[in-house]
This record gives C-alpha cells, structure tokens and sequence, in this order.
C-alpha cells in the first residue's frame, strides 16, 4: 500500500457507503460488524509524478531498503526530484543512491511522460475517472493497474476502486465468502482469481473502496486468530 504522511479524510461519507454495503450484500455485512467502523484515511496527496516516483523506488523492495533508497534520492537533489532534473541527471549519482537500472529507466520514462503531458498534474487528475487515470498512469514503464490502484484509494479517496489482482483483497475475500481450511494457513489455490471477486464486487458498486478495505481487515482477523492446534481439537 501507499506509504504514509500527513493524514486527510475521506472525500466520502464512510457511514453512507457501509450502510449501502449492508444492504447489497449481507455476508459483507457480517465482516462490517466484527470489524467494526471503517477507520480509512488518506496519506498526503503529491502531485502524481511524485506518487509515482515514490512507488516505482519502493516496487519490489523491503519497507526499509526502499526507504533508505528513497531518502538517498531526496538528498542527492535537495527534495523530491522534478521532472526535468530526472531526465538531466547521469545514472552514476542514482545507482549510488541504491535505484536498480530498470528503475532508472523508470524513472526516467515518468519524468518524460509527466513533462509530456501524459502524466497530469495534481489539478488536472482530480477532474479524471479513474479508468481514464488509470489508462494513462499505465503507459509508464514500470507502473501496472494495482499501483495505480493504490494511488486512488490511498491518495486520492475514490470510492469506487476494487483491486481485483490484490493479495489481500483475494485471500480476505476467501476468508469471508469461500469455504476454506480452518488447520491451516491460505495457499494460492485457495484464492479466488480476479474475475470472482470483480464479479461480486458489482453489487458493492459505487463504494467498492470500502468493501476491499473491509476485506483487508478480514486478512487482519485471520492474522489474530491463529489456526487450532491439534491438541485443540481433541
């Protein structure tokens, strides 16, 4: 998920959404009530060049390693970087910092595409639909649709986003809708694929936002109730 700063509220009413949950689905339902009130709040709101830039340092890396990296980068340019500085800057002070080759590609391709106009500016994204954001975030090398994803849940507060791809929303969906083992922990056949989980997400339609953030709480439920022990059961 997108990495925190300073916290904002939702551009939503929270209590509107759940109460439309409810009644569009009732075992959702029952995971609102052991969860209890949906506590989602966003995490500072940059300009997508810097969301992005963020994102592609911290892909496929531990929290602390990207963060280091990350750090790097910010004081090699005195700040977060712009556009103009990534496409000027040589390789040899980022690979110092710890940025693989491909992400410096990356990089690279988000600063032309923002400087192209292919990236928004903070202004123009807020007027766009997601799936119009999400069309042209993607054509950043590096960037696919689950962290554009995570970008208008956790940044920009859309109520309408369900990622279907995600972990976390797969197995939380497993845990409250599917039959599954109670000895042991989840297995990737366990998951349900992306098209189950789109396909009851119509009904949670227009706060889908809500509902995967309910289902990654039943991940959390899972976590605090660990599986019997045999002498448990006996």
């Amino acid at each position: 998920m997108m990495h925190t700063g300073r916290i904002r509220k939702l551009p939503f009413d929270p209590q509107e959404a759940i109460a439309h949950l409810r009644a569009r689905d009732k075992k959702l339902g029952s995971l609102i009530d052991r969860v209890g009130p949906c506590t989602l709040r966003l995490d500072a709101s940059p300009s997508p060049f810097e969301s992005l830039l963020e994102s592609i340092l911290y892909q496929q890396l531990h929290g602390k390693a990207a963060a280091t990296i990350h750090r790097r980068v910010r004081e090699f340019f005195g700040g977060d970087p712009t556009p103009q500085q990534l496409i000027d800057v040589p390789d040899e002070p980022l690979r110092a910092a710890g940025v693989s080759g491909n992400k410096i590609k990356a990089m690279r391709d988000l600063a032309a595409k923002t400087l192209d106009g292919t990236v928004p500016g903070h202004a123009a994204i807020r007027k766009m639909p997601d799936a119009a954001i999400v069309e042209r975030l993607t054509a950043v090398r590096g960037i696919g649709s689950w962290t554009v994803e995570m970008l208008l849940i956790f940044r920009m507060g859309r109520p309408d986003v369900l990622p279907v791809t995600d972990y976390g929303v797969r197995k939380g969906y497993a845990l409250t809708f599917e039959r599954v083992p109670k000895s042991r922990p989840l297995e990737a056949s366990d998951l349900p694929k992306p098209d189950v989980v789109f396909r009851r997400g119509l009904r949670w339609a227009p706060f889908r936002t809500v509902a995967s953030w309910y289902l990654w709480r039943a991940c959390d439920l899972a976590k605090a109730t660990p599986p019997a022990s045999r002498s448990a059961r006996t």
